[in-house]
């Protein structure tokens, strides 16, 4: 793989984006999710923008990024898609692709402990519910 330091943001959401979702998919056949109707209706409470905007809010506001990590979370958040988001705001969407990216570049950086150290606090985190961590 060549320096993923070097890969566009995009192209580091992209797979962050089918990365998160794996990690998702196993988590809740894990739970004993096996309804295939049930596991798609479970799985969109984590990978909707919106839950991954909060964990990045989550994120910041308890300094759990690295300094590397943040650069890719800027540089994510900051890219410009082309795409018009649908169900969201252009805020959100950009949040998540950010989100993304930072897994995208753990795994693709094979950083796999860091990786999963963060998928498992995104997933804690949407499961006790957004509501119960405000305030």
């Amino acid at each position: 793989m060549k320096n993923v330091k070097q890969m566009k943001s995009l192209a580091l959401a992209y797979m962050g984006d089918s990365v998160y979702e794996l990690y998702v998919r196993h988590h809740l056949l894990d739970q004993g999710e096996v309804m295939p109707q049930q596991l798609h209706q479970a799985a969109v409470k984590f990978v909707s923008a919106n839950a991954q905007a909060t964990v990045v809010s989550y994120w910041s506001e308890h300094e759990l990024l690295t300094e590397e990590e943040e650069g890719v979370l800027r540089r994510g958040r900051n890219a410009k898609s082309g795409s018009v988001p649908k169900n969201t705001s252009v805020q959100t969407y950009r949040y998540s692709t950010g989100f993304e990216a930072v897994l995208g570049f753990l795994y693709l950086d094979g950083q796999t402990e860091r990786l999963e150290e963060l998928i498992g606090q995104a997933i804690d985190y949407v499961e006790k519910g957004v509501d119960q961590h405000e305030g």
